[in-house]
C-alpha cells in the first residue's frame, strides 16, 4: 500500500512539474506589461494566421510621426475558427483601433490586446458577433 501511494506521490509531482511550463506559456503577463497600456488607430498590413497564436501587423504613426508597425497577438486560430473569425475577416488596408498592453521588452513591437473595426465590432477579441 506504501509503495503505491509514494509512487502515485512521484507520478503527481512529475505531473505538476510539466504543467508548469505550459501554464508560464500562457500567461499574459509573463510576456506583457499591464503598467503599459497602449491604444492606437493604424492600417492592417498583415495578417499571420498560424498556431499557437495569430500576429496581425498594423502600421500606425509613433509620439515623433515616424511609421511604426506593431504586431499584435491574438488567439489561436482553432479558437478563433469556433468564434467565427477566419483569416481573411481583417482586410488588408482596413482600418482598426487597437487597445491592449505593450510586451515587457522595451524594443519589441508586440502588443496583446482587441482589435476595433470601424463598425464597432471585435476582431479577435471575441465572438465574430460582437
Amino acid at each position: 500500500m506504501a509503495r503505491i501511494l509514494k509512487g502515485g506521490l512521484i507520478v503527481g509531482f512529475g505531473l505538476l512539474l510539466a504543467v508548469a511550463p505550459a501554464l508560464a506559456h500562457h500567461s499574459v503577463s509573463a510576456e506583457f506589461d499591464k503598467d503599459k497600456p497602449v491604444t492606437f488607430t493604424g492600417t492592417v498590413e498583415k495578417v499571420d494566421w498560424m498556431n499557437p497564436h495569430i500576429y496581425t501587423h498594423i502600421k500606425t504613426k509613433d509620439a515623433n510621426g515616424k511609421e511604426v508597425v506593431y504586431q499584435v497577438e491574438g488567439g489561436a486560430p482553432n479558437a478563433l475558427f469556433r468564434n467565427g473569425w477566419r483569416p481573411d475577416t481583417l482586410k488588408i488596408g482596413e482600418v482598426v483601433s487597437v487597445s491592449g498592453s505593450h510586451a515587457k521588452k522595451a524594443d519589441s513591437m508586440r502588443v496583446n490586446g482587441t482589435i476595433t473595426r470601424a463598425d464597432g465590432t471585435r476582431a479577435f477579441g471575441g465572438a465574430a458577433t460582437q
